[in-house]
């Protein structure tokens, strides 16, 4: 039966009735979406300020990307790397039309935890080296070894012991990362924007200490633009901004307009790898390929690097204008923002739904502002007066 022939107590009840209960669910029932707006089984309108985690880059309903999805799962929908494939090979093509020379190497999978794993034991198999430096903060994904070097506790302390090897090292403190990488390091793995970690940019002394003492001791870059890449951040990718190059860099989200997949793409210093050593079922697949290729089509048509560069200016500005003693700072580039206030993040969370409008958290004093990168300025304008009355 159809979302719109049932109630939204049924819907919800549906739901709790088998769900793995790991998720806290808000009491909406999202059955729509178009651009950066979504409608609940209500008929109620909402600025999507969620954004699919990240993945919605492109909004929700774009004509190209649901029409290459829908040509190519009537052709071929399933092809393994046993195989090359004609949408594949169009996507490695393209993938290598955006990304820097040096990095001219990709393994597909299905998601960021996923090229966050292969980044890790590709370096290690690299290396021939154990260690693995993270940041303090930092969010690489809840598998074992991305949980690993992901910090929160609150992912943590259930599934110990977790990898050995790795090490976290304060975020924005160039002056540790001297003694943390080392010749036992394999790999350094940060984000230069934390995202569940508060929303906070790396700093430019940060990101290329890092970068040098990786080159220096003959470890590996890894930068995770899981949530970063492919516009979010005013460039295509975040590193742009902070002129450094990653020996490996992590994708995933918002790279197929809404499918499942992520990318690992890497230089010649992983040096050539063990066939059957990794590999992933799924990975490029053709319906997730000919995705990927409209939705990177359809960012640079609509040159949505701009819009995130513009809007992101405009929701920052207008946030930092809210005069309220409870906001700490408000902080972000692009259009990954953040306003970190002095209390519990959850009521403003509530209170700006209660305006029709959609916001995560970024740990528990955070709301982080993830919109598509299609929204407007009037829709902007919708948020910051729905953020005002929240906040104030």
């Amino acid at each position: 039966m159809s979302a719109t022939l049932r109630s939204t107590t049924d819907l919800i009840a549906a739901e709790d009735a088998h769900t793995s209960g790991l998720y806290t669910k808000r009491t909406v029932v999202l059955v729509r979406g178009d651009g950066a707006t979504v409608f609940d089984s209500e008929g109620r309108a909402y600025v999507d300020c969620v954004g699919g985690q990240g993945t919605a880059n492109l909004g929700h309903g774009n004509v190209a990307v649901a029409d290459a999805i829908a040509q190519q799962a009537r052709t071929l929908a399933s092809c393994t790397e046993l195989f090359y494939n004609d949408r594949r090979a169009e996507l490695y093509e393209v993938l290598a039309g955006i990304l820097p020379a040096a990095l001219d190497r990709v393994f597909l999978c299905n998601s960021g935890a996923e090229a966050v794993e292969g980044a890790l034991k590709f370096a290690r198999a690299a290396t021939k080296r154990t260690g693995i430096v993270a940041a303090m903060r930092g969010f690489h994904g809840k598998t074992m070894g991305a949980l690993s070097a992901t910090w929160g506790p609150e992912y943590r302390d259930l599934f110990g012991p977790l990898v050995p090897g790795f090490s976290h090292v304060p975020f924005n403190k160039p002056e540790a990362l001297d003694a943390a990488i080392t010749a036992d390091t394999a790999a350094f793995i940060f984000e230069l924007v934390q995202g569940e970690g508060g929303v906070r940019p790396a700093t430019r002394e940060f990101a290329n200490e890092a970068a040098r003492l990786c080159a220096e001791r003959g470890a590996l870059l890894i930068v995770d633009e899981v949530q970063t890449g492919f516009g979010r951040t005013g460039t295509l990718f975040a590193y742009e901004q902070y002129e450094i190059l990653p020996d490996l860099l992590c994708l995933a989200k918002s790279i197929a307009g809404g499918m499942p997949m992520g990318a690992i793409a890497f230089s010649r210093k992983v040096g050539e790898l063990t066939k059957r050593s990794h590999s992933s079922t799924f990975g490029g697949n053709p319906l997730a390929c000919a995705a990927a290729i409209a939705a990177i089509g359809e960012l640079r048509r609509l040159d949505l690097a701009r819009n995130a560069r513009e809007r992101g200016a405009q929701l920052i500005a207008g946030l930092r204008a809210i005069r309220s003693n409870r906001i700490r700072e408000v902080r972000g580039l692009g259009l990954l923002v953040g306003v970190e206030l002095k209390e519990n993040a959850a009521g403003a969370l509530r209170a700006l739904q209660d305006e029709g409008v959609l916001a995560l958290g970024a740990g528990p004093t955070v709301v982080r502002f993830l919109p598509p990168l299609v929204i407007t300025e009037t829709e902007i304008d919708r948020v910051l007066a729905a953020s005002r009355k929240a906040l104030e």
